[in-house]
């Protein structure tokens, strides 16, 4: 029988764990370390609503994700920072906008949409050399914006009233993260799908976070931890034939809770 690394659908689909790792890595530490997991959740989810309308007038429905989720992460900003409208509400009416307008689409598209369900849930193993073109500009773009900015990043994502102090444009550099954290998320749909993409951005920073306790150390060791939670969901849901999506996700939650298992008992009985 031969390897499953011989495939070439898988080796792409490799070359995209590879690729989304190092993206998630670095842009799932800020969205954490910021305390943006559910809004970034608002805006995977929102996107939807672009699926559905590219799905109904004919053009590309990650280009109508695309501009969903950066349409949604600029309003829920816009949202809360309105007097009368908390950051959780805003996110909570964004979210469900957003998915009940992909629904509509969807439904009314022509023939409905056969290929939903790879948007909701993922689908790595379909992942074509185009899709990792894209993915590839992405993580490039995404590596030398975090390295020419570190400082500045870091210092946002931790405190930004103190980045107003030393004179950062924190307005600008919060609407780039939140631009570039839209793109993360519908470049990773592939992986995970909608439903699940925001774990790719938040379960391998939350598993580093346990043993390192810095912006930079932190967005490594996740980049690794990601890595690795996504070679184990592949190679499970190619065993079991199950959807790699969720394949992934639980993989990356069992490793989640093996890592702190390992601390603990490695705290009691070492030292």
């Amino acid at each position: 029988m031969p390897s499953i690394f011989t495939y070439a659908f898988f080796q792409n689909a490799l070359l995209g764990a590879v690729l989304t790792s190092i993206l998630c890595g670095l842009v799932g530490t800020y969205v954490v370390t910021r305390r943006l997991v559910i809004a970034g959740g608002g805006m995977a989810h929102a996107s939807l609503g672009g699926v559905g309308i590219g799905a109904f007038f004919g053009f590309s429905p990650l280009l109508g994700a695309t501009l969903f989720a950066l349409g949604s992460g600029l309003g829920i900003d816009w949202l809360s920072r309105r007097r009368t409208v908390r950051e959780d509400s805003a996110v909570a009416m964004i979210w469900t906008l957003g998915m009940s307008i992909g629904i509509l689409f969807a439904y009314l598209a022509p023939g409905f949409m056969t290929d939903l369900p790879a948007y909701l849930f993922g689908d790595i193993l379909s992942i074509a050399h185009a899709d990792l073109v894209g993915m590839g500009i992405l993580t490039l773009t995404t590596l030398l914006f975090f390295l020419l900015l570190e400082r500045s990043i870091v210092a946002v994502a931790y405190d930004r009233d103190f980045a107003f102090t030393q004179g950062l444009p924190v307005r600008t550099l919060e609407r780039l993260l939140t631009a570039l954290t839209a793109l993360t998320i519908v470049g990773c749909l592939r992986m995970v799908g909608i439903v699940m993409v925001i774990s790719l951005l938040s379960i391998p920073q939350l598993t580093a976070a346990l043993f390192v306790h810095t912006f930079r150390r932190t967005a490594l060791l996740s980049m690794g931890i990601g890595l690795a939670d996504c070679v184990g969901g592949l190679t499970l849901s190619y065993l079991l034939n199950v959807p790699s999506g969720a394949a992934i996700i639980v993989v990356s939650v069992m490793v989640y809770f093996a890592a702190g298992t390992i601390k603990r008992l490695v705290a009691r009985y070492f030292r």
